[in-house]
């Protein structure tokens, strides 16, 4: 069968030009050769092509030669792969989707079927953060001995260095208050000694699925090692869309914040402070790549912490 990504994945991978990372052309072109020999290595039979899918890899939903479902990912080396599939296999099924191929290479991820249409996101609001909040929980764990994750500090300097470029390409006043806020609180976040717990890095409702073994399982992290303040900040944010139509929503965002973080016994400020950076960033990014409605969402939210 032929192999076409989704249109969600071309969007994306046609934003990374727009901000000047190489490969995804390159990738891209190759993708359907890969994905018929990841198919053909492994013995699979493949059932269709997960749509729309993620933002960084394609997903297949495949059987094993058993007969077994399961999904097999495929993703560019910028997706960072290799740092997802140590992760999982540390994880090892905890709170996580198992990865079945632990000691495989080149990009290619086989991992159990979860139930791809059906995410913590479709229950209503209050449930939703609550069974994703005890996932989350599950994840923060020591990281593996001797590991090669990013840090939060690391991945954090990449991304200031980007938003003050932008706030100085003629963004305006007020995004420039917003990212001096922002990287202020930054500053101020890493000022005292790091916390180090493996991270999922990209956590929000529409990553945690329903599968078998467990109600509600984690997929496609970005791991990073850090405080779990920055991981919990990026679940505040979700649904901002209802939040910025609700005229409640300032005062529902401080109250969502105040929730998660006394029921994962997470300082309320440090989260507050990692929401801030992470929701500028967000937006930052959404209005250079010219997703103009995202940004002004984004940037709004911010505006409210």
């Amino acid at each position: 069968m032929a192999f076409e990504p989704p249109q969600r994945l071309l969007r994306a991978l046609g934003e990374t030009r727009r901000t000047g990372s190489e490969g995804a052309d390159e990738w891209l072109e190759k993708l359907p050769e890969l994905a018929r020999q990841a198919v053909d290595q492994r013995e699979l039979t493949v059932e269709r092509v997960q749509a729309p899918g993620g933002r960084s890899s394609l997903v297949l939903l495949v059987r094993r030669t058993d007969g077994t479902p399961a999904v097999l990912k495929l993703a560019p080396e910028r997706a960072r792969p290799e740092s997802e599939r140590v992760a999982l296999a540390h994880w090892d099924g905890r709170g996580a989707v198992r990865l079945l191929n632990p000691g495989d290479t080149h990009g290619v991820l086989l991992l159990e079927r979860l139930q791809p249409d059906l995410s913590v996101r479709s229950l209503p609001e209050a449930k939703a953060l609550l069974e994703a909040a005890g996932t989350l929980r599950r994840l923060w764990v020591e990281p593996p001995a001797g590991h090669v994750f990013e840090t939060v500090a690391e991945r954090t300097g990449r991304q200031a260095e980007a938003m003050r470029a932008t706030a100085g390409d003629d963004a305006g006043a007020e995004v420039g208050t917003l990212v001096d806020a922002a990287l202020a609180a930054r500053d101020e976040l890493l000022a005292g000694p790091p916390e180090a717990r493996l991270l999922h890095g990209t956590f929000r409702q529409s990553k945690v699925l329903a599968g078998e073994r467990a109600p509600w399982l984690a997929v496609g992290p970005d791991p990073v090692v850090g405080e779990c303040a920055f991981d919990l900040a990026r679940l505040v944010r979700d649904r901002v869309e209802d939040l910025i139509a609700s005229p409640s929503g300032p005062s529902i965002t401080r109250r969502r914040v105040k929730r998660l973080a006394e029921s994962l016994e997470v300082d309320q400020e440090r989260l507050r402070g990692w929401t801030l950076f992470r929701a500028v960033e967000s937006g930052v990014r959404a209005r250079r790549v010219g997703r103009l409605r995202d940004a002004e969402l984004l940037l709004e939210f911010a505006g409210w912490l």
